[in-house]
């Protein structure tokens, strides 16, 4: 069985981005060379996440909405963890978003359903955070 790991970073110029990262992991499997597998990625940062869905800008503001208002990011005192960071929010953000995806791989190519994309969720940025993809299989 052939084994893969590469870490992936990001650099995000906003406090809360999606990225499409699809084509960075797809460069992955082909770097493996596996056929026949699995692959996981997952968000290295509590306040980051990875995700499947459809690569539609209006889902994402969608998405920015309703996270919002399930967690806003201000007022900063509404939040005990906000002692020493401001960032309470963006760590219930990732937990509604989810820490990682696993996608099957079949002759060599992510096995997606109609629409299906890999993106990258920023919660608290402005700085490196890294994506771990590990890739096992034939």
């Amino acid at each position: 069985m052939k084994t893969y790991r590469k870490e992936l970073i990001f650099n995000t110029i906003h406090r809360r981005e999606f990225i499409n990262i699809t084509p960075a992991i797809e460069a992955c499997l082909r770097e493996s060379g596996v056929k026949e597998g699995l692959l996981l990625c997952n968000a290295m940062h509590i306040t980051a996440s990875v995700f499947i869905n459809d690569d539609e800008s209006g889902l994402h503001h969608d998405y920015e909405v309703w996270l919002e208002k399930l967690a806003p990011e201000k007022p900063h005192s509404q939040y005990r963890h906000n002692g020493f960071e401001d960032n309470a929010d963006a760590h219930m953000k990732r937990q509604v978003m989810g820490r990682e995806v696993v996608v099957a791989i079949t002759s060599g190519q992510l096995d997606f359903g109609p629409w299906e994309q890999i993106f990258y969720g920023e919660f608290d940025g402005k700085r490196s955070k890294r994506v771990l993809v590990k890739i096992i299989g034939e």
